[in-house]
Protein backbone atom coordinates (compact mmCIF):
# COMPACT_ATOMS: atom_id res chain seq x y z
CA UNK A 1 0.00 0.00 0.00
CA UNK A 2 1.01 3.47 -0.88
CA UNK A 3 0.88 6.26 2.02
CA UNK A 4 0.04 9.49 0.10
CA UNK A 5 1.98 12.92 0.59
CA UNK A 6 -0.53 13.96 2.87
CA UNK A 7 -0.31 10.94 4.75
CA UNK A 8 3.37 11.27 5.21
CA UNK A 9 2.49 14.78 6.17
CA UNK A 10 0.09 13.57 8.94
CA UNK A 11 2.18 10.68 10.19
CA UNK A 12 5.48 12.86 11.35
CA UNK A 13 2.92 15.69 12.71
CA UNK A 14 1.97 12.72 15.06
CA UNK A 15 5.16 11.50 15.63
CA UNK A 16 6.83 14.54 16.05
CA UNK A 17 3.82 16.03 18.68
CA UNK A 18 4.26 12.29 20.18
CA UNK A 19 8.00 13.49 20.63
CA UNK A 20 6.71 16.47 22.60
CA UNK A 21 4.17 14.81 24.81
CA UNK A 22 7.31 12.49 25.49
CA UNK A 23 10.05 15.12 26.13
CA UNK A 24 7.49 16.48 28.77
CA UNK A 25 6.45 13.59 30.78
CA UNK A 26 10.58 13.00 31.22
CA UNK A 27 10.44 9.56 29.38
CA UNK A 28 14.49 8.23 29.71
CA UNK A 29 16.78 10.41 27.28
CA UNK A 30 17.25 7.71 25.09
CA UNK A 31 13.69 7.23 23.89
CA UNK A 32 13.87 10.98 23.17
CA UNK A 33 17.03 11.00 21.07
CA UNK A 34 15.95 8.36 18.97
CA UNK A 35 12.38 9.63 18.69
CA UNK A 36 14.06 12.71 17.58
CA UNK A 37 16.33 11.56 15.17
CA UNK A 38 13.68 9.59 13.61
CA UNK A 39 11.30 12.56 13.39
CA UNK A 40 13.91 14.14 11.52
CA UNK A 41 14.77 11.62 9.29
CA UNK A 42 10.92 11.59 8.63
CA UNK A 43 10.59 15.26 8.38
CA UNK A 44 13.55 15.03 5.08
CA UNK A 45 11.89 12.46 3.48
CA UNK A 46 8.14 14.57 3.93
CA UNK A 47 9.73 17.16 2.43
CA UNK A 48 11.25 15.17 -0.50
CA UNK A 49 7.61 13.67 -0.94
CA UNK A 50 5.89 16.63 -0.88
CA UNK A 51 7.82 18.15 -3.76
CA UNK A 52 8.34 15.78 -5.89
CA UNK A 53 4.65 14.59 -5.79
CA UNK A 54 2.57 14.32 -8.71
CA UNK A 55 -0.06 16.44 -8.34
CA UNK A 56 -1.79 19.03 -10.59
CA UNK A 57 -4.34 21.47 -10.38
CA UNK A 58 -6.14 24.29 -12.80
CA UNK A 59 -5.95 26.99 -10.48
CA UNK A 60 -3.71 29.65 -10.78
CA UNK A 61 -2.27 32.87 -8.75
CA UNK A 62 -5.18 34.81 -10.27
CA UNK A 63 -7.70 32.52 -8.70
CA UNK A 64 -6.45 33.95 -5.24
CA UNK A 65 -8.68 32.31 -2.41
CA UNK A 66 -11.79 30.65 -3.55
CA UNK A 67 -13.54 32.54 -0.45
CA UNK A 68 -12.34 35.65 -1.34
CA UNK A 69 -11.57 36.56 -5.50
CA UNK A 70 -9.82 39.41 -6.05
CA UNK A 71 -10.95 41.86 -8.90
CA UNK A 72 -14.04 39.52 -9.35
CA UNK A 73 -17.35 40.92 -7.92
CA UNK A 74 -18.28 38.37 -5.38
CA UNK A 75 -21.82 38.30 -4.31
Amino acid sequence: MKISAIGIVAITTGLLALLTVIAVMNFPFSWVFYLTVLGQALLIYMVYRVLVDDYKTDKTFEDFYEDHPIGKESN
